[in-house]
């Protein structure tokens, strides 16, 4: 990524006008440049455009699927925040976007995320563009792709006054109804001498300075992932905004958290309407009312109320206006125990349901430190796999990402490189082994950690690209840590019979270009709620130790 904050977050943004690093020439207030500019339409007051682009739900599956959003009326007062699946009305003009570099370097589809507003690219960007497309890196990759698009846009525009612009739409994203013009000639603008002239961040700056005295009343925004740029522009008066396109959620707070607590009424309400019957060892309920359309597949409600029936249970069906409840199986309780360890408390148990359940293909948990992630998820997937047969291994992989400086490389084959970074596993092996071995004396918990070690595998995630499991229990540990497009590539690795669970804390990013609305692992909680094979958790209470429990809330 570039020196400025290149490879964070993501989405299309309101944003505040910023400017081109056009390349340091004299500025011109001449005719050719005044006339270029003028070619850039300005939208009719009445027009469609939208004041905000729509946002579209995650289930459409549109090229140009995101949250594009549109600047603010005023550098000070910000647009309201919308929830990702409401769709703003056209409500003004379309909006002139100035992008950086490091967007196209981020994500170099974003060109067409911008639905009905128009893109201008500085020449400064091209040039910055160029210089970052050698090597093998992601951003080197990124590079590469943002030109081949552009060189595609331009080929389409073959013919035509390319100064009129180029039609986003001409490729055949439909989606995106904007045009692209290109910088072709100096522009005027003056800032403060405090701001070097030849820096390329100032010259977009003085880009988007010109651009806005050109085209006002109409909005002209940079978009940029670079913080300092955006604080700079807002400092000139300049509409700047953060490209937010892939941003999973604006709060951390608004995540699916996979459990609904019943209102306090409901069966006073629904007591009547319920029809029940037991199969197996679970009680099901089919209830109705204006809960059910909060309600999802595999989501956990609960009901506690005094002097009434307490209810446990996950929804196992939805059909129009009723679902139907599936009671839980108690694994706090000894006879319940899985591998020596029983839940101590609720959304334990709400956990252990989701892992030890066959038809569950994808298992979500996230939570602070200590509320027993990696011991659930590994004394399930020992049961099922050493007592159960139902797995024939399992595969733990987890994100390098060291906390402070790295040591440099590590000897070795890949298992022995990944085992410093297995620190967790080591420590719950060590607990689960202890329980299971019982009183079996020191050659017996030498067997038993024999045996355990033989079916568990370290592997490394840069190794996983073309690779299928099959019957395989995979754990991705400190999941937080991952892009989507890495957590894509890991859960795409799935073949038939194969169980993935992602587990992480997203208190603890330690990448330094991911936020908690950007992580892969808030991205796949968000896609998969509600599919019929996937579950999701949320570990609410800390269960290591007092000094832990208190570390996490204070500090």
């Amino acid at each position: 990524m570039p020196a400025r904050d290149g490879k964070a977050a993501a989405a299309t943004g309101t944003a505040d006008a910023a400017a081109a690093r056009a390349p340091a020439r004299k500025p011109a207030t001449d005719r050719a440049a005044a006339q270029l500019l003028a070619s850039v339409p300005a939208a009719e007051p009445g027009s469609a455009a939208s004041e905000t682009p729509a946002v579209r739900s995650p289930g459409r599956r549109s090229p140009a699927r995101a949250d594009t959003m549109a600047a603010p009326a005023s550098p000070v007062a910000a647009a309201p925040v919308r929830g990702r699946h409401q769709r703003s009305r056209p409500q003004g003009p379309a909006k002139l976007f100035v992008l950086d570099t490091n967007v196209l370097l981020h994500d170099p589809t974003c060109l067409f995320r911008f639905e009905e507003h128009d893109i201008f690219l500085p020449m400064i960007v091209l040039e910055e563009l160029d210089s970052h497309k050698n090597g093998m890196t992601e951003v080197a990759r990124n590079g590469r792709q943002a030109s081949r698009t552009l060189d595609a846009l331009a080929a389409a525009a073959q013919g035509a006054d390319m100064a009129h612009g180029v039609g986003l739409d001409s490729t055949g994203q439909r989606a995106a109804g904007g045009h692209l013009f290109f910088q072709t000639a100096a522009l005027d603008y003056s800032l403060p001498t405090s701001l070097p002239p030849g820096k390329a961040d100032n010259q977009i700056l003085g880009v988007v300075q010109a651009l806005r005295k050109l085209h006002a009343p109409r909005q002209v925004v940079l978009v940029s992932k670079d913080i300092n740029m955006r604080v700079k522009a807002r400092a000139l008066g300049l509409n700047a905004e953060d490209y937010q396109n892939d941003k999973t959620l604006e709060d951390g707070d608004l995540l699916y958290a996979g459990v609904l607590a019943l209102p306090p009424d409901f069966w006073a309400k629904s007591g009547k309407n319920v029809q029940s019957w037991q199969s197996g060892a679970h009680m099901y309920y089919r209830i109705g009312g204006p809960i059910v359309p909060q309600l999802m597949i595999n989501q956990f409600v609960c009901f506690e109320a005094p002097g009434e029936p307490s209810l446990f249970a996950r929804v196992s069906e939805i059909r129009e206006k009723t679902a139907v409840l599936q009671t839980l199986k108690d694994y706090g309780s000894a006879k319940h125990a899985v591998w020596g360890v029983t839940t101590r408390n609720r959304e334990q148990n709400y956990a252990m349901n989701l892992l030890m359940d066959p038809e569950i293909d994808f298992v979500t948990l996230t939570g602070t430190a200590g509320t027993g992630k990696t011991l659930l998820a590994l004394a399930a997937g020992l049961t099922q796999v050493l007592d159960d047969r139902r797995y024939t291994e399992i595969i733990m992989t987890r994100a390098t990402v060291s906390v402070g400086e790295d040591i440099g490389f590590l000897p070795g084959t890949e298992e022995e490189k990944m085992g410093p970074w297995m620190g967790a596993l080591d420590d719950n092996l060590e607990f689960l082994a202890k329980g299971d071995g019982g009183n079996a004396g020191e050659w017996g918990r030498a067997a038993t950690n024999e045996l355990i070690r033989s079916r568990i595998k370290i592997k490394s995630m840069s190794f996983m690209r073309g690779r299928t499991f099959l019957n395989k229990y995979v754990i991705i540990d400190e999941a937080q840590n991952l892009t989507p497009k890495q957590m894509k590539t890991l859960i795409t690795r799935a073949g038939p019979g194969t169980k993935i669970i992602c587990m992480g804390n997203l208190a603890q990013i330690d990448t330094p270009y991911l936020t908690e609305g950007s992580s892969g692992l808030t991205y796949a909680v968000d896609r998969f709620k509600g599919w019929p094979h996937g579950g999701h958790i949320t570990l609410a209470r800390g269960e290591r130790s007092r000094l832990a429990d208190f570390a996490s809330e204070m500090l």
